[in-house]
């Protein structure tokens, strides 16, 4: 039994190493940049794709060009002299995450130390803590450096040795825009694309699927784009970079270059990114194709035909009649329908068509309340009586629940004026095919596991249709067509896995049934036939080579349409052909 000094004796020795320990804690080290191995940021960059010094804690020392707390949490840091060697950038990402750097501004000299990592090919310093580094001076700016893409390199080639690099397009720039302003679905935000010298093409407009020039042209388009943004995410029809943007004269269009135009060079997504850090005005932008008051082929031909997609235009918001599924997928407001409609019916009386083709108009009918009736009506009210439109509708036994074309919310639509061209017999409507699998009708293997769709997969297409007219006592049938998007997954892309080997987005057997369908349904047409409308297809793509004939001609590959489709309820093609 121990006795109370020896108790007493046994808490003061542990009272004393507490004290101990606690007089002994480690002092954290202050960063101190004149005591450091410095090293160039270039050498860190290297030569070639991958830092040579991955992994390796180093110390480097530049002016900070930009600071980004959305897309990229960092700032860019740049070597204030560089080594005068084009193939290496002097500038690179420094990664903050969540660390407290708000004494880090634009155009302070900053010394600290990191680990270098390749973060998915994005060059990096990685910051661990708020001690690794030194605020130096304020100073002066760098000038941004005009990119240029050498004789014989691609676009991504020259955009490595800019990575991480204060950058500007200057007046000698050969960027393009390639697509405006719009969503990227790879990297989830709004932003533009731009290309080396033209805009890219899509392999498949140009190359049959899966030969050897498209898979060429596929990459030639992957080292060949830039995309502009900025590191917060704009609001929707907001150009964050360009106040003066504006429908009437502040547009951008595919084909236009950007000048004066500052940012850094980053990389995510697996695409190289131009990230703004000043604003362009209208001044800036040097087009390259800009709009003309009339195409150029105004004045030739007897009759002049147009297709338009107007985008969900429904009018339920001013009292529209429902649709088949009775749901708005447009304007929610008087005020947001009115917007759209003015824009629609700008665009038609511009194109100064005989015959318009509509996509996704609301399918509410074609009473007095229907979208189709109310776009016409603001449409004539715009003109004079020998340019007024009329709708084509569809025969009563043609009609679905005696009212649609077709069960889906939207439609295609026909407008003609009466004054150039004679409707000839009654309109047709080309039901297109469906596709359904019910759950576990279907299975598939991947690595090594074997699975049975767990869910039913139901997918539609829009009725096609098909309007004969008369013009100069001569026939012509136009038919207006909206296939299945490529956005959606069907029965072939579960097999797969969604996988887009063929470049043709989802659903490409699919279409091709449709294609089929519609190909047979014009067969016997007398006369000049005109196949307009969205068939969510390029030119070289499986659904257009089987309708146009040229699968056997230009094809090697083995080209099958949908299994599981149906026509009206009644099986059309249980497996692909």
């Amino acid at each position: 039994m121990k006795t109370s000094y020896q108790l007493s004796a046994i808490a003061g020795a542990i009272s004393t190493i507490f004290a101990t320990s606690a007089l002994a804690a480690p002092q954290v080290a202050v960063f101190d940049c004149n005591a450091a191995d410095l090293t160039p940021i270039y050498a860190v960059q290297g030569d070639s794709y991958k830092s040579p010094m991955v992994g390796q804690t180093k110390t480097i020392r530049g002016i900070v060009t930009a600071k980004n707390e959305s897309l990229f949490k960092g700032f860019y840091l740049q070597d204030a002299q560089g080594d005068a060697n084009p193939a290496t950038s002097d500038g690179i990402f420094v990664y903050t995450d969540k660390l407290a750097t708000d004494n880090i501004k634009l155009g302070v000299e900053v010394c600290l130390q990191g680990q270098v990592d390749e973060f998915y090919s994005l060059t990096q310093m990685k910051l661990a803590s708020s001690a690794d580094y030194q605020v130096l001076d304020q100073a002066t700016e760098l000038a941004a450096t005009p990119i240029v893409v050498n004789e014989g390199e691609t676009l991504a080639q020259a955009l490595e040795r800019y990575e991480g690099m204060k950058v500007v397009l200057d007046h000698n720039n050969e960027l393009v825009i390639t697509r405006s302003f719009s969503y990227d679905y790879g990297g989830k935000r709004n932003n533009m694309v731009v290309s080396h010298q033209a805009p890219l093409m899509n392999p498949t407009q140009l190359h049959p699927v899966l030969s050897e020039a498209a898979i060429a042209a596929k990459k030639f388009n992957n080292d060949n784009q830039l995309f502009i943004e900025t590191d917060a995410k704009p609001d929707n029809g907001e150009v964050p970079y360009y106040a003066d943007f504006n429908a009437q004269d502040g547009y951008l269009r595919i084909g236009d270059k950007l000048v004066n135009f500052e940012g850094v060079i980053g990389y995510s997504y697996g695409k190289y990114r131009f990230v703004a850090t000043n604003n362009i005005s209208k001044a800036d932008i040097i087009s390259g194709n800009d709009r003309t008051d009339a195409p150029a082929i105004a004045n030739k031909g007897d009759i002049r035909v147009a297709s338009f997609n107007v985008l969900n235009l429904f009018n339920d918001a001013v009292g529209g009649d429902k649709n088949p599924l009775e749901s708005n997928r447009g304007a929610k407001t008087a005020e947001e329908y009115q917007l759209q409609k003015t824009k629609i019916v700008n665009a038609i009386i511009a194109m100064n068509a005989d015959i318009v083709g509509l996509m996704e108009i609301a399918n509410n009918g074609y009473g007095e309340n229907s979208a189709i009736a109310d776009l016409v009506r603001t449409l004539n009210a715009e003109l004079p009586a020998e340019q007024t439109y009329q709708f084509v509708e569809i025969s009563d036994a043609d009609k679905y629940k005696d009212k649609f074309i077709g069960s889906d919310a939207i439609a295609v639509g026909m407008l003609y004026r009466s004054a150039k061209v004679k409707l000839a017999g009654a309109a047709q409507v080309i039901a297109m095919p469906e596709q359904h699998v019910v759950a576990g009708q279907i299975t598939r293997t991947l690595d090594g596991v074997t699975e049975t769709n767990p869910e039913a997969i139901d997918k539609y297409q829009r009725h096609s249709l098909a309007q004969s007219f008369s013009y100069n006592d001569q026939p012509l049938t136009v038919v207006v067509n909206h296939f299945k998007s490529k956005g959606s997954q069907c029965a072939e892309d579960w097999l797969d896995d969604g996988d887009d080997a063929d470049m043709q987005g989802s659903c490409p057997q699919f279409r091709v049934s449709a294609a089929k369908v519609l190909g047979d349904a014009l067969k016997d047409v007398v006369g000049d036939v005109l196949i307009i409308g969205d068939t969510n297809s390029y030119a070289m793509e499986d659904p257009m080579m089987v309708l146009t004939g040229d699968d056997l001609t230009q094809s090697s590959r083995k080209i099958y349409s949908a299994s599981w489709t149906s026509i009206g309820g009644t099986s059309y093609e249980h497996k692909a052909v």
